[in-house]
């Protein structure tokens, strides 16, 4: 039988690591390991970089590090899709590349599963609606960030439908890169 490998991206900026003990906690989630990423993790510049540890139920494969800018996103195409799983953060991501391939002209796609907006190809998604910041209990993956938002109380769990996300003033994407980005100009496309 193969062995699953998954991934972690974390920030580094400054030479500090950024929310390790949220990535850890995914990673025990994920494969039953209490791995200290401290000891593997040493970033090579004090630039924005981003962290790759690579890792299996047997322990850390490979740490990979890469300058990181933030893609420019305005435009989201709604992709429905019923049966897409994406619970564990695998290297494998062909289902999610599949549906980003099918975003036409738009920068980023919105997942939609059973009539619940999910997530994005790259995070987590919220939306502030009747001024309370709310994201999806139905999400694909369990991120960091979303994690510690809701930790914080910053954001409320409640699965979001299609008019609540056409409704809302604002969203915001969320991922260990970009933390909680808010958006208010951009666009929607079915």
């Amino acid at each position: 039988m193969k062995t699953e490998n998954y991934f972690e991206t974390i920030k580094c900026e400054d030479y500090e690591i950024h929310n390790l003990i949220y990535h850890s906690n995914r990673i025990s989630n994920t494969v039953a390991l209490n791995i200290n990423l401290q000891d593997y993790i040493y970033p090579t510049s004090n630039k924005l970089l981003k962290c790759k540890v690579i890792y299996n139920n047997e322990g850390v494969l490979d740490v990979q590090f890469t300058s990181y800018e933030k893609r420019d996103i305005k435009t989201f195409k709604i992709i429905f899709d019923d049966k897409i799983e994406y619970s564990k953060k695998s290297i494998d991501r062909n289902n999610i590349n599949k549906l980003f391939n099918r975003k036409d002209n738009c920068d980023e796609i919105i997942i939609v599963k059973n009539g619940i907006v999910h997530d994005t190809s790259i995070a987590n998604i919220a939306i502030l609606y009747e001024g309370i910041w709310i994201t999806s209990k139905s999400c694909l993956l369990k991120g960091t960030t979303r994690a510690r938002y809701i930790n914080n109380n910053l954001l409320t769990e409640k699965d979001i439908t299609i008019e609540m996300l056409k409704k809302a003033s604002k969203i915001a994407l969320m991922n260990a890169m970009i933390d909680f980005d808010e958006m208010t100009n951009y666009s929607l496309y079915f």
